[in-house]
C-alpha cells in the first residue's frame, strides 16, 4: 500500500486536473478566449486548494510548490483550443459535473486529513475540506456568469463534501492506515455524488410564501 504522503500528492494531483477539466468545459461552453479558458480552469484547479493554504497559514501555496501542475494546467488548456477547437462537441452541463464530482471527493477528503493531520479540531477540518472542495468550483461558476451549482442545483454537493470529511475522521479513528482512509473517503464521497447526479436525489428546496394580497 502506497504511504499517505505518495498517495496525498497522487490524489490532489488527480483532483487538480478534474477541476481543471470541469473549468476548461465550462469555459469552452461560454465561447471563452485563450485567456479565458486558462483562467477559469486556473481558478476551478487552485481556487479551493489555495484558500485552504491561506486559512492553514501554508507556504508556500502548493501550486507555487509545484511549477509543474501549472505547465500542466497550460499543456491542458492549448490541447483543448488547438485540438478540439475544429471539433464539434456538445459541452453539456453533464459534462462537466462528472469531473467536478470527481474532485469534490478528492478535495473534500484531502482537505479535512490536511487540517486534521495538523492538529486541527475535527469540525474544524471538516470545514477545511468543504472550502478545498466547493470553493473552486464557484469561483468558476461565478466567472462564467452563473451562479454557483454548489448553492443553487438543490443536489447533494457541499453535504457530500461535509460527510466524506467526517467520514475520512471516522476512519482514522477506527485505526485504518492514512492512505487507506483517504482512498476510500474520496471513493464513497464521489460515488455518491455520481449517484446523485444520476438519481436526481433532491435537498429541501427553500420555499418563499407568497405575499398576500392587499385588502383595500
Amino acid at each position: 500500500m502506497p504511504t499517505f504522503h505518495s498517495l496525498s500528492l497522487i490524489v490532489e494531483i488527480v483532483a487538480t486536473l478534474a477541476f481543471a477539466a470541469s473549468g476548461l468545459l465550462a469555459a469552452a461552453r461560454k465561447r471563452l478566449d485563450a485567456f479565458g479558458v486558462c483562467m477559469v480552469s486556473g481558478v476551478a484547479a487552485f481556487g479551493g486548494g489555495t484558500l485552504r493554504d491561506v486559512l492553514l497559514d501554508r507556504r508556500p501555496f502548493f501550486w507555487v510548490q509545484h511549477p509543474g501542475w501549472v505547465w500542466a494546467l497550460l499543456g491542458l488548456c492549448l490541447f483543448a483550443l488547438v485540438g478540439l477547437r475544429g471539433r464539434h462537441l456538445a459541452f453539456t452541463e453533464r459534462a462537466i459535473l462528472v469531473p467536478d464530482a470527481l474532485g469534490l471527493g478528492l478535495f473534500s477528503v484531502l482537505g479535512t486529513m490536511g487540517a486534521w493531520s495538523a492538529g486541527m479540531p475535527a469540525i474544524v477540518a471538516v470545514l477545511m475540506g468543504i472550502l478545498t472542495a466547493v470553493f473552486g468550483g464557484v469561483l468558476r461558476d461565478l466567472l462564467c456568469n452563473e451562479l454557483p451549482k454548489a448553492f443553487s442545483d438543490h443536489q447533494p454537493y457541499a453535504v457530500l463534501a461535509f460527510a466524506g470529511g467526517w467520514l475520512a475522521i471516522g476512519l482514522d479513528r477506527l485505526g485504518l492506515p492514512e492512505s487507506a482512509t483517504l482512498g476510500l473517503a474520496a471513493l464513497v464521497t464521489s460515488a455518491l455524488r455520481l449517484c446523485a447526479l444520476q438519481w436526481h436525489w433532491r435537498l429541501p428546496a427553500w420555499r418563499a410564501l407568497e405575499p398576500e394580497s392587499r385588502q383595500d
